[in-house]
């Protein structure tokens, strides 16, 4: 897919280390924009520039927590002193966070799946404002299938309410900041082969509130398997560029059918 028309703007990109951003933020270099990589600083984050360097793209990183306010502010401020200003930005960085029965989940463990996607999600795109408000631009939210479309993924009620808050809340960015000409969008991906297991806690009282399911083929119906990163790097290209220019506070859901079954 080529966009010519996102060529040298500038895009900050949360979660860049891995999985959907790091897709996301090679196809975005790829055809010609600069890049901020926001994560937890680490080999990934290091690989995933050098991977842009080498192929010739212009690539910064930025340590981000994005539960913290000041690290997420001091990114944006390092991502427009570097290029100027920002046209782009993919709020992807969240986490799937401990997994449990509503009755035995903690509220520590409620409150900090709450903060690093929902409130990670208001951060990005409230420091993102200053730096877009005067030439308009693209804000991409990542959000999921679970709490928009299905809810069987058990013991994920704090994931699931993060990410439904997330569509609420592009609908209503999307119209407060049209005026901005800037556009907000939720994307939703189904089962996507990445490394957010990593940050998932599923705990052993899981098993009380299982309902068993299972699909011959799997519950991929179109490709009977996990899509890839890449794949949704495309449809966040697409909305970054000026080809989706009529598109804003809209859901667009990336999954195989997945969420239909």
């Amino acid at each position: 897919m080529v966009l010519p028309d996102i060529k040298d703007k500038v895009a900050l990109i949360t979660g860049a280390g891995s999985g959907i951003g790091r897709a996301a933020a090679v196809l975005l270099a790829q055809q010609g924009m600069k890049v901020c990589l926001a994560d937890l600083k680490d080999d990934r984050l290091e690989g995933t520039k050098q991977e842009i360097e080498a192929a010739g793209g212009q690539v910064i990183t930025a340590d981000v927590d994005i539960s913290d306010p000041n690290r997420v502010q001091k990114a944006f401020e390092q991502t427009a002193k570097t290029w100027g200003q920002i046209h782009v930005v993919f709020a992807n960085a969240g986490i799937n966070g401990v997994l449990a029965p509503i009755e035995d989940m903690k509220p520590e463990d409620w409150d900090r799946t709450l903060s690093v996607n929902l409130k990670g999600t208001f951060l990005c795109v409230k420091y993102a404002i200053p730096h877009m408000k005067e030439s308009g631009g693209s804000i991409v939210i990542t959000s999921s299938i679970n709490g928009s479309r299905t809810f069987s993924g058990f013991g994920m009620s704090a994931y699931s309410s993060s990410k439904a808050g997330q569509v609420a809340f592009a609908k209503m960015a999307a119209l407060e900041l049209a005026r901005y000409k800037i556009r907000v969008n939720a994307i939703c991906p189904g089962s996507i082969k990445t490394n957010i297991g990593e940050n998932t806690q599923p705990t052993p009282e899981l098993d009380k509130i299982k309902i068993p399911i299972k699909y011959p083929e799997g519950n991929q119906p179109l490709e009977h398997a996990p899509g890839q990163p890449e794949q949704v790097a495309n449809l966040v290209a697409f909305l970054a560029s000026d080809v989706s220019n009529h598109i804003t506070g809209t859901e667009l859901f990336i999954d195989g059918a997945e969420s239909l079954l």
